[in-house]
């Protein structure tokens, strides 16, 4: 890497410079280039064209990362115990958890630097430059400031430029800036502060141009780009940790604490009550072991990973398992607004034509008809589509080709179509002779036609409204063409100006009957009527925008587009109201460093829903700003200059058909229809698995709670042990990992009724869900421990018989419990738990088990087990059902309450 400080200076802000003193600060020669030895002098002081690949941390201490957590030692430890006991099964179960885990952290975050790797393939292309006057096919990377590079259509650009030369210049930049339109470029300087999309006089790096030809100095190379500095921050854009697993976090730091003081204290009560030392010692590990819940890891995995599943059916790509849930918890979106929003086509929607006495309006009805409510407009309406369709160079394709041409005049051939009007078959009565190409500074470009009665030539004109209504001498009316007046000049100005501030882009259209190919085309005109085009809202949009805002997220509009056309958009979708004032729209340059701004601006910022022609940088500070207020946020973006916000938030959500291969390495979710409704459906998934890993995780800790509760209460109670060390293992296993992997594979059953999301400082188990597990806890001890003293008092039973009895009831206690995991306001018979099969699969497992620690010999011995009588089996499901009927009355209860 070269030492920036033997750089020389790069000219500072080359787009309000003359192109000019740009070469001369540069010390190049505008016309030969740069001479081979200095060329190479320069590549040895500014290094090589390329974007710089950064130190990243090596594999193993990735790997190494994974362990350094409470909850997988805990697991680890857990697996080293039931090793120790023979418990093999549960071992391995544990052990599988692990590396599921373990594995799923290393990919994601191995992942992370693929972003970065996409960014180096921009600088893997070729660039034509001038070197001694001589022109020159190299190497991007060889390209070093002062090149004089060679411009031609369909080039993609090797470094950022200073314009020289132009015609009819057009770069697609919307990967870099947003902008949906292909942005017509010349060699004049703009003003300082000009955002950059609107850098008229300059060409960046990882662009490509669409049309035209022309000569250009590079002035930044590397990662003195615009891509490179973009680069530089994604490098430096921290990923948020995912809510999911913060929350599994302080989960796991709260049950490491539980268990230390659970083992600590029976061992000590144990101790001073003289049991026997080896029997208090395996009970004191094997109630730690049962308090982890070692089926959590691997229960929240699948969970997730059967979600990834369901989305990717419905066009969601999940690129971070974590990301599934993350989704669920979202606050604000901010969304793109072309291709996301919109459709990402321009239409032509108004025509707006002279009648007898004003100017009418004329929009497209849903068919992209034309139908004027007075007959005497229909031939001027005709007139100007026919014009559209006669100016115009794309091209509609054959039916089997492709359409091509500026998006634009493809919407003037749509129009034409759809009005029956089709070039190919225009062109075999209307020949044309002549095209006047599309000139940057009268902004106009006609076509000569053989008129349609064959009496001469007619010249077809559209462009820019200010430059054609300059130059028209008359007005085509109902009645043939009219004089133009200068008060109705004026009045054709105010409509371009109304149309424009509806967010439409104008071009007037315009004819000229003449004699001859050699006469001036855009002298004496007649206006035929002004073209309002848009990229109009995508039909799925507003309901998607409707179901989000009801789920709770506040959808903020963040576009590299125009101000005026983002709140045209805006307003028809409903993210703002129609009479919205201008403190709902910030544009770029009213947007400053987060350090600079004051508490008032700061507020100003986060009541703004749209940002128009934002930066990068302003992208990521917008990100930051509603992170730091606990928001959890949201970003799409489908170009390079979006993967810095995309890393940056919480979930990035790239567009699977138009985004670059960078912005879909940085995401967190690519979109394969580019929908925002596929993201409210990913948000209602989201809060789905959500509920149910919440769902699971009371199941299983609740059942641990009543597992430690029955032996603590016996050991306190200085009476035999109900339960054994290995039997509860066995019951941990069986219920840890089946049951509760059926709560969280279910459907959206109860989740359904969710609408608004969680708060970001909200656990996975809140205080309320504690007081239930606590409570189910001791409902299914006080239950067990029932049937214990029950067996041992009246039923006159040995040691063995009472631990069997209190075995059985224990563990058909936690099986009946699952149901008890339904919604309290769902039915008794129909909600999300009894219409999961897999609940039902679940509970069929679990008894062939149970019925196997009874029956199967060799595995009943181990358990100390033994099969009970008639009477023993009736108090076994007596006492099991308690707390689940307990449960259902309450809930039943409390249901009659909120709906008396």
């Amino acid at each position: 890497m070269v030492d920036p400080a033997t750089k020389p200076d790069i000219p500072a802000k080359p787009w309000a410079a003359p192109y000019e003193d740009v070469a001369r600060d540069l010390d190049t020669n505008i016309h030969s280039g740069l001479t081979d030895d200095e060329a190479r002098r320069r590549l040895e002081q500014y290094g090589p064209n390329a974007l710089e690949t950064r130190s990243r941390t090596s594999a193993w201490a990735i790997l190494y990362a994974q362990f350094k957590n409470l909850i997988v030692l805990l697991l680890a430890a857990a697996a080293a115990l039931s090793f120790a006991f023979g418990q093999w099964l549960e071992g391995f179960s544990i052990c599988i958890a692990l590396a599921i885990n373990v594995v799923i952290g290393f990919v994601t975050e191995l992942k992370a630097v693929r972003s970065m790797e996409s960014l180096q393939e921009l600088s893997k292309t070729t660039a034509r430059v001038l070197r001694g006057g001589v022109t020159k096919e190299i190497s991007a990377a060889d390209v070093v400031p002062g090149d004089i590079v060679v411009l031609e259509s369909g080039d993609l650009m090797a470094a950022d430029m200073r314009i020289v030369e132009a015609s009819r210049l057009r770069a697609n930049e919307s990967a870099l800036t947003g902008e949906s339109m292909p942005v017509h470029k010349h060699a004049d300087p703009v003003e300082t502060d000009a955002p950059l999309a609107e850098r008229f006089g300059m060409l960046y790096k990882g662009t490509a141009l669409t049309l035209g030809s022309g000569r250009a100095i590079a002035v930044a190379t590397g990662m003195d780009t615009e891509i490179g500095r973009i680069s530089e921050l994604a490098e430096q854009a921290e990923s948020e940790q995912p809510p999911l697993e913060k929350r599994l976090d302080s989960l796991g730091n709260r049950l490491f604490w539980i268990v230390l003081v659970i083992a600590a204290v029976i061992a000590g009560v144990g101790y001073f009550a003289r049991m026997d030392p080896l029997l208090i010692i395996e009970t004191a590990i094997a109630l730690a072991v049962a308090a982890i819940p070692e089926g959590l890891p691997i229960v929240a995995t699948i969970a997730l990973a059967r979600g990834m599943w369901r989305m990717a059916k419905r066009n969601a790509l999940i690129n971070r398992l974590s990301a599934v849930e993350t989704l669920g918890t979202v606050t604000v979106l901010f969304s793109d607004k072309t291709g996301t929003l919109t459709e990402n086509r321009m239409r032509l929607t108004t025509l707006s034509v002279a009648g007898r006495e004003d100017i009418a309006s004329i929009k497209a009805d849903n068919d992209g008809v034309f139908r004027p409510d007075a007959e005497a407009l229909e031939n001027t309406v005709r007139q100007a589509v026919l014009v559209g369709v006669l100016c115009n160079n794309a091209s509609l394709g054959d039916g089997e080709g492709e359409v091509t041409g500026d998006p634009m005049e493809v919407a003037l051939l749509e129009a034409g179509r759809d009005a029956g009007i089709r070039r190919p078959e225009l062109l075999q009565s209307m020949e044309e002779h002549k095209e006047e190409a599309f000139d940057p500074e009268l902004k106009m470009m006609a076509t000569f036609h053989t008129r349609e009665d064959g009496q001469g030539l007619v010249v077809a004109v559209k462009g820019a409204p200010e430059s054609v209504l300059e130059r028209v001498a008359s007005v085509l009316g109902p009645d043939g063409p009219r004089a133009l007046a200068e008060d109705d000049r004026d009045a054709w100005r105010n409509r371009n100006n109304e149309l424009a501030a509806g967010g439409l882009r104008v071009l007037a259209l315009a004819i000229r009957n003449v004699d001859s190919v050699d006469a001036d085309p855009y002298e004496d005109m007649t206006l035929v009527g002004l073209a309002g085009l848009m990229d109009p809202p995508r039909d799925d949009v507003r309901h998607a925008v409707r179901e989000l805002q009801e789920d709770g997220i506040d959808i903020i509009m963040v576009t590299g587009d125009q101000p005026e056309t983002a709140r045209t958009v805006a307003v028809s979708l409903g993210l703002i109201p129609e009479d919205a004032g201008p403190e709902y729209l910030m544009r770029s340059q009213d947007l400053k460093s987060p350090d600079e701004l004051s508490d008032q601006e700061r507020e100003r910022v986060l009541k703004a829903e749209i940002f128009s022609r934002v930066s990068p940088e302003q992208k990521l500070d917008l990100v930051g700003a509603y992170q730091k207020r606990g928001r959890i946020t949201a970003m799409t973006g489908d170009g390079v200059n979006d993967a810095p916000a995309l890393r940056k938030a919480d979930i990035g959500i790239a567009m699977g058909r138009r985004g670059t291969q960078v912005a879909k390495e940085a995401a967190d979710v690519v979109l394969k229809d580019d929908a925002l409704s596929t993201i409210a459906m990913a948000v209602k998934q989201g809060r789905i698995i959500f509920e149910n890993i919440r769902k699971f995780i009371i199941y299983l800790l609740s059942g641990n709670i009543g597992g430690i509760a029955i032996v603590a209460t016996a050991i306190l109670a200085q009476a035999p042990l109900p339960l054994l060390p290995l039997q509860i293992l066995y019951l941990n296993m069986i219920h840890d990992i089946f049951p509760a992997l059926a709560l969280g594979m279910g459907g959206s059953g109860d989740a359904d009724k969710i609408r608004k999301p969680r708060g970001a400082e909200e656990p996975i188990v809140r205080r309320d869900h504690w007081a239930a597990i606590f409570v189910y806890g001791l409902l299914i001890a006080a239950a067990v421990l029932t049937a214990f003293f029950v067996s041992l008092r009246s039923m006159q039973v040995d040691d063995t018989t009472a631990a069997t009895i209190a075995f059985l009831t224990l563990a058909f206690a936690r099986t009946w419990h699952v149901f008890n995991m339904r919604d309290t306001g769902s039915r008794f018979f129909v909600n999300g738990v009894t219409q999961n099969p897999y609940i039902w699969g679940a509970i069929v497992i679990v008894l062939t088990m149970l019925s196997a620690a009874i029956f199967l010999p060799g595995l009943s011995t181990a358990l100390h087990t033994v099969v009970p009588t008639l009477a023993q089996w009736q108090l076994i499901l007596g006492c099991s059902l308690i707390p689940f009927v307990v449960v259902q009355m309450w809930k039943v209860g409390k249901k009659q309450t909120r709906s008396a």
